[in-house]
C-alpha cells in the first residue's frame, strides 16, 4: 500500500492523467508597488538635513542675539590635558566616569527590583501583590525630584546613607517601578502551555521562573526595557540636586567659572547621547542573540 504522498506522485505519472489536467497558466507576479515620494529614503534624508540645519541655524542665531564668543578652543582642556607626558583627566571627563558608575549599579539594582516587583504582583500573597502595586503607584505618580529628597534627607540621613548610594537608590527604585511592568508583561505573555508543562513536571516556582518562564520572557522584555535603561542614563542627571559631582553638577560648575555655555552644554549633551547609543546598540545585540536561538 502505498502512502498519500507516492499515491499522488504514481498518479501524476499516468500519462492520461497528466494529458486530461488543464494547462497550467503562466502568470506573471503583479508589478511591484512604487514606494511614496514621501516614504522614499531620499525624503528621509532630506527631512533629517533640513531639520539638522535648522537646529544648527536656530542655536547660531540665538548665539549671536546674545553676542556670544564661540571659545570652542578651550574645550579639549575640560575634557583632558597632558603634562610632562602623563594624561590627566579634565572636569567633564571625571563627571563621566561618576555617571558610569552611577548607572550601571543602578542598572543592577533596577532589574533586580522590577523583577522582585513583578514576581510579586503574579504571585499567589495577597500580602505581596499589595506592597507591589503600592510601591509601583506611588513611584510611578510622584516626581523624580521629590522622590530623591525624600531619599537624601529623610531616609539617608536616618539609615545613614551618603548622598551617592542615595542618588543610586533613587534611581533604582524609580526605574524599577516601569521595569516591573514590563517584566510583569513579558511574563504573562509566555505561553500558558509552559506554565502548565512545568507544574506537570513538579519544578517548584524558583526553578519554573528561572529554567522555563524567564528565558522565553526575556526576548519580550528586552525592546522596551532598553529604553528604561536609557531613560535611566538620562535621569541621573537628578543627583546633581544633591551635590553629587556627575557630568551635570561638572557642567554646571565649568559653566559658572568659564561662562562657555552653549560649548559645554553641548559638550555634555553629545556625551550623554554617545553613552545612551551605545546601551541601545548593546540592548540590540542582546535581543538579536536571543532571537537566533
Amino acid at each position: 500500500m502505498l502512502l498519500p504522498s507516492a499515491r499522488n506522485l504514481a498518479v501524476t505519472a499516468d500519462p492520461a492523467v497528466a494529458a486530461a489536467r488543464p494547462p497550467l497558466i503562466d502568470r506573471a507576479p503583479p508589478p511591484a508597488r512604487a514606494v511614496p515620494w514621501f516614504r522614499s529614503s531620499w525624503f528621509e534624508f532630506a527631512q533629517f538635513a533640513v531639520l539638522s540645519g535648522a537646529a544648527i541655524w536656530m542655536t547660531v542665531r540665538g548665539a549671536q542675539g546674545m553676542a556670544y564668543d564661540w571659545q570652542w578652543a578651550k574645550v579639549p582642556r575640560l575634557l583632558y590635558r597632558v603634562v610632562d607626558g602623563e594624561l590627566i583627566w579634565g572636569p567633564l571627563t571625571k563627571g563621566l566616569f561618576v555617571t558610569l558608575d552611577i548607572a550601571w549599579i543602578a542598572m543592577l539594582l533596577t532589574i533586580a527590583i522590577g523583577l522582585t516587583a513583578a514576581v510579586l504582583r503574579l504571585s499567589n500573597s495577597i500580602v505581596g501583590r499589595a506592597i507591589a502595586r503600592i510601591y509601583i503607584e506611588i513611584i510611578r505618580n510622584t516626581p523624580i525630584l521629590v522622590q530623591i529628597l525624600i531619599f537624601y534627607f529623610i531616609i539617608g540621613s536616618i539609615l545613614g546613607i551618603p548622598r551617592l548610594w542615595a542618588g543610586i537608590l533613587c534611581l533604582a527604585f524609580y526605574e524599577g517601578a516601569f521595569a516591573a511592568e514590563i517584566i510583569r508583561g513579558a511574563i504573562i505573555a509566555v505561553h500558558k502551555g509552559q506554565w502548565e508543562a512545568s507544574r506537570s513536571l513538579g519544578l517548584l516556582t524558583r526553578d519554573m521562573y528561572r529554567d522555563v518562564i524567564l528565558p522565553q520572557a526575556v526576548p519580550l522584555m528586552l525592546p522596551p526595557l532598553a529604553g528604561v535603561l536609557v531613560n535611566l542614563v538620562k535621569h541621573s542627571a537628578i543627583v546633581s540636586v544633591i551635590a553629587v559631582f556627575d557630568l551635570t553638577t561638572q557642567a554646571r560648575t565649568m559653566v559658572s567659572d568659564t561662562f562657555m555655555a552653549f560649548e559645554i552644554w553641548l559638550t555634555a549633551a553629545a556625551m550623554y547621547l554617545v553613552v545612551t547609543i551605545a546601551l541601545s546598540l548593546a540592548v540590540r545585540w542582546l535581543e538579536r542573540r536571543y532571537r537566533r536561538r
